[in-house]
């Protein structure tokens, strides 16, 4: 019976084959409308046969051009810039001389700071200071200056040049305890000398005093036309002494006048008293401390002043930085 009610028995319908045939219409138009629903974004479309020509080739383009950029990256900038200048000359036409950077403006920090370095800088350079000036000035800030490097190869015409020392100069010694000429690395003999270095710069003519370390055949170069001064150790430590002794000898002055001052209203008692004080000095006899009477209205001694820690620092270095 239920062979018979699906129509699969010996009884069947005339109309089946038609209504089979909707249902199938029905289904496919509605699988068609469904399936744009359906598909994902990166879901490729369905084939049964040969792909077309059109995908064939965008499939080729989307491939090559992975396959460029990944060259592209692995390129510098500059190989790139040629790369590009070749590719362009070849689809458009030109020369390759149209595409040359010119580099005459072309300018490094060392470029700058020759233009704008200075020997000595002033509080007048100082003014208007540009982005080049500021670079130099901080180059100049990191230089040692208190011996300078000389250049005596022309020595025989009386021009000299003279540099100061970079931190590299100054922890291996050069200039110091090494010979300053910056050809000759003598050690032994040195001498120091004080050189009045006059040059131009920047259109202007300044002079500058300079401290030079030689070896004997180097001091004969620089004093090849005329001697110049010598420095010794014994005169940069007079000129320390005599330094420390006018401002000991300031300091004892303001204060005897201020004693001065304080002990005029006491003298007329100090004399009255003077004559008893001798009586008990007879009478102490020989106990006493053995002063004599001016001595003794002297007041104490003064000890010698302790010299502190930075004054022996200072007179230890004294005889190296000369």
């Amino acid at each position: 019976m239920a062979n018979y009610a699906q129509g699969l028995g010996e009884y069947d319908s005339d109309f089946s084959e038609e209504d089979d045939g909707k249902e199938k219409d029905a289904d496919k138009n509605r699988l068609k409308k469904n399936e744009a629903l359906l598909k994902k974004p990166f879901q490729k479309d369905r084939h049964a046969k040969v792909a077309h020509k059109t995908v064939a080739a965008d499939e080729w383009d989307r491939e090559e051009a992975r396959n460029q950029r990944f060259h592209l990256i692995s390129m510098d900038a500059f190989a790139r810039h040629q790369k590009f200048v070749n590719d362009y000359i070849l689809y458009y036409g030109g020369k390759l001389q149209d595409f040359q950077h010119s580099k005459e403006n072309n300018k490094t920090d060392l470029d700058v700071i020759r233009e704008n370095h200075r020997f000595l800088w002033q509080d007048e350079d100082e003014e208007d200071m540009t982005w080049d000036k500021k670079l130099a000035k901080k180059y100049y800030d990191k230089l040692f200056k208190e011996y300078c490097i000389a250049d005596l190869s022309r020595y025989k015409e009386n021009k000299f040049g003279f540099r100061w020392r970079v931190e590299k100069e100054v922890i291996s010694g050069k200039g110091q305890f090494s010979c300053g000429n910056k050809r000759c690395d003598e050690k032994e003999g040195l001498k120091s000398w004080e050189v009045n270095f006059g040059y131009v710069e920047h259109g202007e003519k300044r002079n500058a005093l300079v401290k030079l370390r030689l070896c004997p055949e180097c001091s004969y170069r620089l004093n090849f036309h005329h001697r110049r001064r010598e420095v010794h150790p014994n005169t940069v430590k007079r000129k320390a002494k005599e330094d420390k002794g006018e401002s000991s000898r300031k300091k004892k002055k303001t204060s005897h006048s201020h004693k001065n001052t304080n002990t005029k209203d006491r003298s007329t008692e100090k004399h009255t008293n003077s004559s008893e004080t001798d009586s008990s000095d007879t009478d102490g006899g020989e106990g006493g401390d053995g002063k004599t009477d001016g001595e003794f209205w002297k007041g104490a001694t003064h000890e010698a002043d302790e010299k502190s820690r930075e004054e022996e620092f200072d007179e230890y270095f004294q005889d190296m930085f000369l």
